[in-house]
């Protein structure tokens, strides 16, 4: 956790997978702690193949019943199909970094807060996203686990108040 705070969270992210990525795994982490999450990532990059959607849009239901068994990723059949949804829907995106980024108008929103506990889990930027993203066919993205893909791909930075990543995050 402290690594994945220190090198990467927070960390402004451009590049389609690595978002991909996030969307799916916040949207797993849902009734889990973050950490569980964390530990089966490499099982996630495995079973949705570097998260490539073009490749995850085509897996078929002996796929996903395949990957109800893979104890390297949470085997809970709804999200499993919602990342397969989810990457048909980033295809139908002319360019899903470009729209995830418009929801911030294009550069981070940079907040500091005093505490943990004064952070939010949504905001109206999360809020219209979630909304957007439902529009357009996307699953298992709440307004909350939006905020949370923002926070992690750097679209919000609110490190808070003497932590030494709210001044070299950039």
């Amino acid at each position: 956790m402290i690594a994945y705070h220190d090198e990467e969270w927070g960390r402004p992210v451009h590049d389609d997978r690595v978002l991909f990525e996030f969307l799916t795994l916040e949207g797993a982490q849902a009734g889990l702690s973050w950490s569980t999450i964390l530990r089966k990532r490499e099982g996630y990059r495995k079973a949705f193949v570097g998260f490539d959607p073009a490749r995850v849009a085509r897996f078929d239901e002996a796929r996903i019943e395949r990957l109800m068994q893979d104890a390297g990723i949470v085997r809970n059949r709804l999200k499993i199909e919602s990342t397969v949804a989810n990457a048909r829907a980033v295809l139908r995106l002319p360019d899903f970094d470009a729209y995830l980024w418009s929801f911030v108008g294009g550069k981070t929103i940079r907040e500091r807060r005093r505490a943990l506990q004064d952070i939010p889990a949504t905001t109206p930027e999360s809020d219209a996203m979630s909304k957007d993203l439902k529009r357009l066919g996307f699953r298992f993205v709440g307004s909350t686990i939006c905020y949370a893909m923002m926070q992690a791909c750097g679209l919000v930075d609110d490190h808070v108040r003497g932590c030494f990543r709210a001044a070299s995050v950039r």
